[in-house]
């Protein structure tokens, strides 16, 4: 299967920097250049592991994802359950790695496509076309976890317990 990854160093903890990737809502859209809308399912008021969120790109497509694990500060993956109907599959995973006074955040989306008679250059096409989304996301996120002022509108926001994203 196809994938595609982006990675960034951050100047920030990875609590933060993980925190900082879970948001939603308006603060969400301050800084993902890729979604207009994101929100969680079935009553769920937070990220966890078996949580499912609805996403809809600036593109208009949707997508229903699915939490497969979730391990703050150091990880999150996503599989789709439902989307667009090219993606065969579709799964998302992100890595937050302290070092060097920062954190590394390396972003991976894997994927395969339909129907099998496209698939070879549908997969070309969308390894480019995700590739270039994937690095455009993970620098406008990148450039929030610096930006002094997001970052204080985020911890006024967040409140004094650590542990919430």
């Amino acid at each position: 299967m196809p994938q595609v990854r982006a990675e960034r160093f951050i100047r920030l903890d990875p609590e933060t920097v993980f925190a900082f990737s879970q948001t939603t809502g308006t603060f969400r859209l301050k800084w993902d250049p890729f979604i207009s809308a994101q929100g969680f399912l079935a009553g769920a008021s937070s990220a966890g592991k078996g949580v499912r969120t609805r996403t809809r790109s600036r593109l208009g497509l949707t997508m229903v994802s699915e939490y497969v694990s979730y391990f703050p500060p150091r990880n999150v993956g996503m599989t789709m359950v439902s989307g667009p109907w090219f993606f065969g599959n579709f799964g998302g995973g992100w890595r937050f790695t302290a070092g060097d006074g920062g954190t590394q955040a390396a972003w991976k989306y894997t994927f395969s496509c339909r129907p099998a008679l496209l698939r070879p250059l549908m997969e070309r096409i969308g390894t480019w076309l995700l590739g270039h989304e994937i690095e455009r996301r993970i620098e406008a996120f990148a450039r929030a976890c610096e930006d002094e002022a997001l970052v204080a509108e985020f911890r006024a926001l967040r409140g004094p317990s650590p542990e919430l994203p």
